[in-house]
């Protein structure tokens, strides 16, 4: 979180804690006045009892209004603390209510210029890196093999590029309900290989296994699917080591269809495991940080597996690693 919000957060904290307080003290100056008024009330009739009262009155008229006196002052007494209480838990769920309202309102704050940053630097290195390739290639007669080379790396910027818009445009139409999704059979099997030729495409310097079964066809977005599919293996590209492969496995069951992307990366913490599909968010070390990523890649994977009746789970890889599993119903 940067420094100003955390500055702004803390005498937002500050405030809040000292108007909590404010109003707990009136609560109880409230109670122990409207207590002493009941008190006085009481000591009052009673005394007037006394004096009203002549001498030929029977002890029992004397102790039937006694009675009702000190009915009376019970009553009150039992009133203003029920009152109190229920005024009292009413102030502390409110309170609570009101401080992760406003906690998570600045985490959220916090997390959408974290995703700022990283959508901005995201977009500038592909955008310059084409724009550099193009004029170096329209500036200089190049050999036909640099010619190609720089072609290929512009092709991989723009795939990038278009990977990262897709993204965030899928997840604003996912979030806001607007996107129309066309739900049709397809061979899972063969989209899972042709993104994996993609990637061995886009990355030939990395190491992709696979173990695929045939004819593991579902119900779904042909679309939603590949993003699906596509930001599982880009994470799992991202936190594991170049020379360590990422594998695919896809298996069919009587109860369904798991699909698997495992890495040998550093693997998660339980504690992460808890917010990696959350919006915005990444990993919270400085190893991880410093990877290109705008947090929103699993979160779109939660989105789409809900809208396909599937499950989205991460375990630990043995003996390292990470271990995504989709399971379609």
């Amino acid at each position: 979180m940067p420094d100003i919000s955390r500055r702004r957060l803390r005498r937002t904290t500050a405030l809040y804690w000292m108007l909590l307080l404010y109003i707990i003290a009136a609560l109880v100056w409230w109670f122990i006045s409207l207590n002493e008024q009941n008190t006085m009330m009481y000591d009052f009739k009673v005394t007037r009892l006394q004096a009203t009262l002549d001498s030929n009155a029977t002890p029992l008229l004397f102790n039937q209004e006694l009675h009702k006196i000190n009915a009376e002052h019970k009553s009150n007494k039992s009133k203003y603390l029920g009152e109190g209480s229920i005024f009292f838990l009413v102030i502390l769920l409110g309170a609570a209510f009101v401080f992760r309202s406003v906690r998570r309102q600045f985490y959220l704050q916090s997390q959408q210029q974290n995703f700022m940053m990283a959508v901005t630097h995201e977009l500038k290195t592909p955008i310059s890196v084409t724009k550099l390739n193009l004029e170096t290639l329209l500036k200089y007669n190049l050999d036909p093999e640099k010619q190609k080379k720089m072609i290929r790396t512009t092709l991989d910027e723009t795939a990038r590029l278009n990977f990262l818009t897709n993204n965030i445009l899928i997840a604003a139409q996912l979030e806001g309900d607007s996107y129309k999704s066309s739900k049709e059979e397809l061979d899972l099997s063969g989209l899972l290989k042709d993104c994996l030729q993609d990637f061995r495409n886009r990355f030939p310097e990395r190491i992709f296994k696979e173990d695929i079964e045939t004819e593991a066809d579902v119900k779904g977005d042909p679309l939603l699917l590949q993003i699906l599919i596509n930001n599982l293996l880009e994470n799992a590209l991202k936190y594991s080591p170049k020379e360590n492969p990422v594998l695919a496995v896809l298996k069919r069951y009587r109860s369904g269809i798991e699909l698997q992307v495992i890495d040998e990366g550093p693997g998660i913490t339980d504690e992460e495991k808890k917010k990696v599909f959350s919006k915005f968010y990444r990993i919270g070390n400085e190893a991880t940080r410093k990877t290109q990523g705008t947090g929103l890649g699993l979160y779109l994977c939660r989105k789409i597996t809900r809208d396909h009746n599937a499950d989205i789970s991460v375990t630990n890889n043995v003996p390292r690693g990470s271990n995504f599993s989709v399971v379609f119903k």
